[in-house]
């Protein structure tokens, strides 16, 4: 950077000494560079950062920076700890409930393989000529499970009482019904 100040210097009063050097108007550039040189190498005035001995950092706030720190993590960790026991809490809440779920679902489960046992039963002991019309007004998913469940005999005499379209129909059904039980059991196989 000096010698860069030099040359300017040397630029600027260039001209000036080319002049005869009489003792004619003194340059202002001249003075100016000069001026500039001489702040820049003369004496500094003293700040209050000269007479500290220790970096800026190394005040109060740098003495208690560990024990804010310390002070902070057990904050955190505090935290922390009622956070995970509030998560604790919480999971053994959806256990309780899935549990109770569980439970319910199994009761349900029962109650329906009993009401299909009766059903299916029912139909059973029925003529032919009266469960065909009952059947045959029942959604076909729910008529051809009913079907599947008794024994081909008893199934075959109530489709020969239905419509042939109904019974052709539910018939259908009832094969989709078994493939897709074969399936199942091909799969639990593997």
């Amino acid at each position: 950077m000096r010698p860069a100040l030099i040359l300017l210097a040397g630029l600027i009063a260039g001209p000036a000494l080319a002049n005869d050097g009489g003792g004619e108007k003194a340059d202002p550039a001249k003075e100016a560079v000069l001026k500039a040189l001489a702040a820049r190498d003369g004496p500094k005035e003293a700040t209050a950062q000269d007479y500290v001995k220790e970096p800026a950092k190394a005040g109060y706030c740098a003495g208690i920076a560990d024990a804010a720190a310390d002070a902070r993590f057990a904050w955190q960790k505090e935290q922390l700890s009622a956070l995970e026991k509030d998560v604790e809490a919480r999971i053994a809440k959806l256990e309780a409930k899935r549990a109770e779920y569980e439970e319910w679902l199994k009761r349900r489960n029962a109650f329906l393989a009993k009401a299909d046992e009766a059903v299916v039963a029912l139909y059973a002991k029925m003529r032919p000529d009266a469960a065909a019309p009952q059947l045959a007004t029942m959604p076909e998913d729910a008529a051809a499970a009913i079907l599947t469940k008794l024994n081909a005999r008893a199934a075959s005499a109530i489709l020969a009482e239905m419509e042939a379209a109904r019974a052709a129909n539910l018939a259908r059904k009832m094969s989709d019904l078994g493939r897709k039980k074969d399936e199942s059991k091909k799969d639990d196989r593997s």
